[in-house]
C-alpha cells in the first residue's frame, strides 16, 4: 500500500549577505540541512533551489544592511516568501556572542526562520527608496555644512578675529557671510585656507538648496495627496513632510497609533515589577532622523496650534524636554489622523 504526502514540503533559507559572496544555510521542515556559498546573484540561487528542492515552498531571510532590498525584490518575483529582518530582532544563543562566523549566522537565521521567530521589515517601493536617497543625501550635506561652519569659527577664534555683536549668534545671515569673505589676513597661507573654506561652504549651501528643491518637487509629483495632508498639520513644513514620506512610508500600514509612535521612538521605556513601576526615559530604538524632526516641529507647533499651546502650558512645570516629548506625541497623533482619515487638519478640530 503506497502512501501520499498531505502537505507541501517547505524550504527555509538563512542568508548572510555580503558584497562579494552570500553564505546560505538550507533546512526543510524535516531536516536541519546544510550550508553553501554563492556568488551575489539571485538567479544562481534560484537555479540551485529548482534543481535540488523542487516543489518546495521557499521562505528566505537575511539581515537588512548595506546591500539594500534589491535581492529581496528579486526573491519576491520568484514567488518566495521573503523576510528582511532587523539584526537586533534575531534571537541569538549565548555562544554566538563568543563565536561569530558567516556560516553560523546563516544557520541561526535559517533556524529562527523555521521556528517562526523572525519578524519582517516593510520593503519600501522603488519610488520611495529613491526619495529616501534624496533625503539622506540632504542630511549628509547638512552635516558637512555644520562641520565647515565649526572649522570657520575655529579659525576666527584661533586668530582672535572679533565678530561684530550683530553677527555673533547661531544664524549665519548673508551679511555675515559677506563679512567673512571681506576679511583680510596678514599671511597669504591663512588667506588661502580661509578662502577655500568659504568656497566649500558656498558649494554646500548650493547643493543643499538644489537637493531640497528636488525633494519638494518629487513629493508634489508622486505623493501629492499625502504630502498635502501632512503639510496641513501645524509645525510640519515641506521638508519634514518629505522626510516622513521617505523614512516612514505609508502611515496606513500601522495597525494602531501605538505602533506608529513605537516606530518613531516617542514611546517611554517602562520597568514594572510587582508594585514597582518607573519610567526609564525615551526608548533608544527609534528612527532618530524623524524623531529629531518631530521634536523640532513640536516647538513650532506650540506657537501655531492653540490646543497644543494650551497643552504645553498645562505641563510647563515639568522638565522642558519631557514636556516637549508629550507635545510631540500629540503632534504625531495629528499626523497619524490626517493620513488615516484622509482629511486635512483644521485648528481646534482634531484633538
Amino acid at each position: 500500500m503506497s502512501t501520499q504526502g498531505t502537505a507541501c514540503p517547505k524550504l527555509f533559507i538563512g542568508m548572510d549577505i555580503h558584497k562579494n559572496s552570500w553564505k546560505l544555510h538550507f533546512c526543510t521542515d524535516l531536516t536541519i540541512g546544510s550550508g553553501k556559498t554563492f556568488p551575489p546573484k539571485p538567479e544562481d540561487l534560484c537555479r540551485y533551489v529548482q534543481n535540488y528542492y523542487p516543489k518546495h515552498l521557499v521562505t528566505i531571510a537575511y539581515e537588512v544592511g548595506c546591500c539594500g532590498y534589491t535581492a529581496a525584490r528579486q526573491f519576491m518575483e520568484y514567488g518566495w516568501d521573503t523576510y528582511v529582518v532587523n539584526p537586533a530582532d534575531i534571537p541569538r544563543p549565548a555562544k554566538l556572542g563568543v563565536v561569530k562566523t558567516d556560516k553560523i549566522d546563516a544557520r541561526n537565521i535559517a533556524t529562527q526562520l523555521r521556528a517562526g521567530n523572525l519578524k519582517k521589515l516593510t520593503i519600501p517601493s522603488v519610488d520611495r527608496e529613491c526619495l529616501r536617497s534624496l533625503t539622506r543625501r540632504r542630511t549628509n550635506l547638512v552635516k558637512d555644512f555644520r562641520k565647515i561652519k565649526l572649522q570657520i569659527k575655529s579659525i576666527l577664534l584661533y586668530y582672535n578675529v572679533e565678530i561684530p555683536e550683530k553677527f555673533d549668534n547661531a544664524n549665519w545671515s548673508k551679511d555675515f557671510l559677506q563679512f567673512l569673505k571681506n576679511l583680510k589676513w596678514n599671511y597669504l597661507t591663512i588667506d588661502k585656507a580661509f578662502v577655500s573654506l568659504m568656497k566649500h561652504i558656498d558649494f554646500l549651501d548650493g547643493q543643499i538648496k538644489d537637493v531640497s528643491t528636488s525633494i519638494r518637487a518629487y513629493c508634489r509629483k508622486y505623493y501629492h495627496k499625502d504630502y498635502t495632508l501632512l503639510r496641513s498639520v501645524p509645525g510640519i513644513g515641506p521638508l519634514t513632510a518629505a522626510y516622513i514620506l521617505a523614512e516612514v512610508g505609508d502611515l496606513r500600514r500601522f495597525n494602531s497609533f501605538k505602533q506608529f509612535t513605537a516606530y518613531i521612538g516617542i514611546l517611554p521605556n517602562l520597568y514594572s515589577s510587582g508594585e514597582n513601576t518607573r519610567a526609564l526615559g525615551v526608548n533608544p530604538r527609534a528612527n532618530r532622523t524623524i524623531r529629531s524632526l518631530i521634536i523640532e516641529s513640536s516647538w513650532v507647533a506650540i506657537r501655531i496650534d492653540p490646543a497644543l499651546q494650551q497643552y504645553y502650558r498645562k505641563h510647563v512645570g515639568l522638565n522642558p524636554k519631557a514636556c516637549i516629548f508629550k507635545v510631540a506625541r500629540k503632534l504625531l497623533s495629528r499626523i497619524h489622523s490626517v493620513i488615516k482619515t484622509e482629511t486635512e487638519y483644521a485648528l481646534g478640530v482634531i484633538q
